[in-house]
């Protein structure tokens, strides 16, 4: 667990606060029992926050031209310039709170992240929208964890979330202090494993990164440490977002594995391969197979994987049982 609050950006009215249009709440029971056991909560209503009030008109998205446009249902007033302007300030005042990532309300014009409806001249709506708010949320964090608590009800975008949120906390937590190559060399080599369930290729990249930094040090050449910095963390965070498969993870499985040949016994080594199948054909979820290696690496004191992150990602109370 990095040694600073773990702080997490949401929408005010997951978290049970009275905040919506019509005075009532969107209360999450996983986001406030589970999720907020390990993280501090940082609520925004932007709506409210800038001046809307509650209870108030809803709205929608429109397209008027080129542009979409944030529009009143009944009046038909445009508020798209109070709520952007207000955005804009509010995720740069963000900053400071230094977020490891955020939840948005689902289909919100302000707050939704994607296929929020917008409607055309002829009152048709295409799910096609990013709400105001989201839109400059990301737009000024590219690389936090986002998401909508719709989409968390998928037991594989809820683990990826959750893994991006504790490893971006990681991440901030190596480049906060003067950080050194020997301490980028450390969380690189941690986090390998995790890398190649979701991207071989972008493990490959970014080892090729900090090999390359590393070498031109020793050579007494300039590096720039910003550009080492932001490309490690673009590549790094963008690869966290692919969501590690099933397939994957076996070839991840069975890498490790191999590690643990010349130490195992026979009959260990057929449970672990039986277990690994079985997480391969469904029957188990992934916390079986990573359990049963964990207690190998721990018994057998294998010092090469008892600090990758792969066997440690996030606490335990997030796998769930039916996560396969």
């Amino acid at each position: 667990m990095p040694d600073r609050p773990i702080r997490v950006g949401i929408s005010a009215c997951l978290l049970g606060e009275e905040v919506r249009f019509d005075g009532g709440h969107k209360r999450d029971s996983f986001l406030t029992d589970t999720v907020g056991r390990f993280v501090e909560w940082v609520p925004v209503c932007p709506e409210v926050e800038c001046g809307f009030g509650t209870p108030r008109e809803s709205m929608r998205l429109a397209r008027r031209g080129r542009t979409i446009r944030l529009i009143t249902n009944k009046s038909g007033q445009d508020v798209t310039g109070q709520l952007d302007r207000y955005a804009v300030r509010r995720v740069e005042a963000l900053d400071a709170a230094r977020l490891s990532g955020y939840v948005l309300k689902k289909d919100s014009p302000s707050c939704g992240l994607e296929r929020v409806k917008v409607y055309d001249a002829h009152n048709l709506p295409t799910r096609t929208g990013r709400g105001v708010f989201a839109a400059r949320l990301i737009e000024r964090f590219p690389h936090l964890p986002v998401e909508e608590e719709g989409r968390l009800s998928d037991p594989r975008l809820r683990d990826n979330f959750v893994e991006r949120v504790f490893a971006y906390a990681r991440l901030q937590q190596l480049f906060a202090p003067r950080w050194t190559l020997g301490a980028l060399v450390a969380f690189h080599t941690a986090h390998q494993l995790i890398l190649m369930a979701h991207s071989p290729r972008a493990c490959r990249q970014l080892g090729v990164l900090v090999a390359g930094a590393r070498k031109r040090k020793n050579n007494k050449k300039k590096t720039s440490r910003s550009d080492v910095e932001r490309q490690y963390t673009g590549g790094f965070m963008t690869a966290l977002r692919v969501v590690a498969t099933p397939r994957r993870h076996g070839h991840v499985l069975q890498h490790v594995a191999g590690y643990l040949k010349q130490v195992l016994d026979r009959a260990s080594k057929a449970e672990l391969s039986e277990t690994i199948d079985e997480y391969r054909r469904g029957l188990v979820p992934l916390d079986v197979p990573v359990t049963l290696i964990r207690h190998y690496v721990r018994r057998h004191d294998i010092g090469s994987l008892a600090g990758q992150r792969y066997l440690d990602p996030h606490p335990r109370e997030f796998m769930l049982p039916n996560h396969v």
